[in-house]
């Protein structure tokens, strides 16, 4: 049985109080797969009634953050001005750009009953030229995004072509991203039709070319390899992938950039409180940490 993959990424989680971060990106062995420089499953998790998540208002540079949720629902804001909740299947873009702030909580109205959490949130690196354009926000319903069928499998595409749909997310640089929905039996291509690739199984089971997929774990395919990815029982496994970056990035907390020089700006202006605040959420918000969770190697 030949491998299908180049490198296994298995996941750091942390416990963010009442719900555990799966993260396999950025990582010791790997950075980047494509654009993709941050990966996180959030959940699953039922949160104690009238509980829920409150992510205080933070900066972000060089970057867009996607937010992908299979269950539960978030309220965004951002310094543009924007308030919006997103629900499973829709696509939160944020393009961070020269610097952006946002916060991300539980919406009032879901937080009696005890909200429920569950998706994947990932930063997708800006390309050259590009890092520094103007920040900017994007809410995609799931009704618009294009859904394929093939053996029973149903995939939705998030973000770049695949299976001959195209999605209408914005994507800054070549990117791929698909959420596949597999039932008992399924099975769906996996074309070589990116540079870069990963598979990264959410739930259930999986696996490519009879090689088992483990849960909360990032395989990047072999360049170049076609194949066919399957489930026994039903899972759910998220594509992800594009153009290799040719100038390395460096994260350090929320901040991406190809220069360390503008990372130590961002991290001075946050500390002076040189970022435009949040309308409507402007009175808490999360502190530079000394010792950052997210960071880039070496």
């Amino acid at each position: 049985m030949a491998d299908p993959f180049l490198q296994t990424i298995l996941p750091a989680s942390h416990d963010l109080g009442g719900f555990q971060v799966h993260r396999t990106l950025p990582s010791r062995e790997r950075t980047m797969v494509g654009p993709f420089i941050f990966f996180d499953q959030m959940g699953p998790a039922t949160l104690p009634a009238g509980g829920g998540i409150d992510v205080r208002p933070h900066p972000h540079i060089d970057l867009a953050t996607v937010t992908y949720l299979f269950d539960g629902a978030i309220e965004h804001r951002d310094s543009l001005g924007t308030r919006i909740v997103i629900e499973p299947g829709a696509v939160n873009l944020m393009t961070a750009g020269r610097g952006i702030v946002h916060s991300e909580r539980t919406p009032a109205d879901a937080r009696a009953a005890g909200p429920r959490l569950s998706g994947i949130q990932t930063w997708l690196a800006l390309p050259d030229g590009r890092e520094e354009i103007d920040p900017a926000f994007e809410h995609v319903p799931a009704a618009a995004l294009p859904m394929v069928s093939s053996e029973g499998a149903r995939a939705r595409v998030i973000m770049g072509t695949l299976w001959g749909e195209t999605s209408p997310v914005t994507a800054h640089s070549p990117t791929i991203y698909a959420d596949i929905l597999l039932t008992m039996g399924a099975a769906v291509p996996l074309d070589a039709e990116a540079e870069e690739r990963a598979v990264y199984l959410a739930n259930g089971d999986a696996s490519v070319d009879g090689v088992p997929l483990l849960q909360r774990t990032l395989y990047l395919l072999k360049p170049g390899y076609a194949g066919t990815l399957r489930s026994q029982r039903g899972g759910r496994v998220m594509l992800a992938g594009g153009a290799a970056f040719a100038t390395p990035r460096h994260v350090w907390w929320n901040f991406v950039s190809s220069s360390r020089e503008r990372i130590e700006q961002a991290k001075a202006d946050w500390r002076a409180g040189r970022f435009p605040l949040v309308p409507g959420d402007a009175e808490e918000h999360i502190p530079l940490p000394d010792v950052p969770t997210t960071v880039s190697y070496p």
